[in-house]
């Protein structure tokens, strides 16, 4: 791993407002990710986790406080900057799988590749990625006819296809069985391992945390852990 962090949070707060109520999400967050690092970022629901995933994801602005993402300063950019950012150096991975039903695998990954403006053909990477990944034989098939730990794989395939530097997985396995779910994390770990993937994956589950490299552990909107 680069001793330069790709992701920089530095006091990081977010509010929100229910009625006459603030809600404080987060509250003074700081975090540095290293390139090549799959880190996991655990907590009860409520813990702030999934805020701070969007807000890093570039999906959700905070309230206050910076966040770095391979040096660039997300509050400086603009709409459409923060959306290239994200198009160019963030995948995205979420609990459910957001296939489109009526397209095959293949198609349900070419989608995220012709946004790019970019071919699947002649990409020995992908090739790579799709045998790592184990669905190489399944591209053919629609969404109905794949297990869930095979649809959830297409779409970790979907999310790396544009060689983004950044996976973020908001609880990636949350609607599979053990087993499946205990295939989908070997794959993120080999992606990270073979491929040097950085992932940050959130769950609240502490048997998914185990996978990482290191587990930061959050409590009503704060960083209370963080272990290697």
């Amino acid at each position: 791993m680069s001793e330069n962090p790709i992701i920089r949070v530095r006091d990081l707060r977010k509010v929100y407002r229910v009625g006459e109520v603030e809600v404080h999400a987060l509250r003074g967050v700081n975090l540095d990710v290293p390139r090549g690092e799959f880190l996991c970022v655990a907590g009860p629901s409520g813990s702030g986790k999934s805020t701070l995933f969007h807000i890093l994801g570039g999906l959700l602005a905070p309230t206050s406080g910076a966040v770095f993402v391979d040096g660039h300063d997300l509050s400086r950019l603009s709409d459409s900057e923060r959306t290239a950012l994200r198009r160019r150096m963030v995948g995205f991975v979420f609990q459910k799988f957001n296939l489109l039903p009526t397209l095959t695998a293949a198609d349900n990954i070419a989608i995220a590749r012709h946004i790019a403006g970019r071919s699947l053909d002649h990409d020995p990477w992908f090739r790579q990625v799709l045998d790592l990944l184990g669905i190489a034989d399944r591209l053919h098939h629609k969404p109905s006819k794949l297990s869930g730990g095979e649809q959830q794989r297409v779409a970790i395939a979907r999310a790396i296809v544009n060689h983004p530097a950044i996976l973020l997985a908001d609880e990636p396995t949350g609607n599979l069985d053990s087993q499946n779910s205990a295939a989908v994390l070997r794959v993120l770990r080999d992606l990270n391992e073979r491929l040097g993937q950085t992932i940050l994956l959130i769950t609240h589950d502490p048997v998914v945390a185990s996978y990482a490299h290191r587990v930061v552990r959050m409590l009503d909107g704060r960083i209370v852990d963080d272990t290697g």
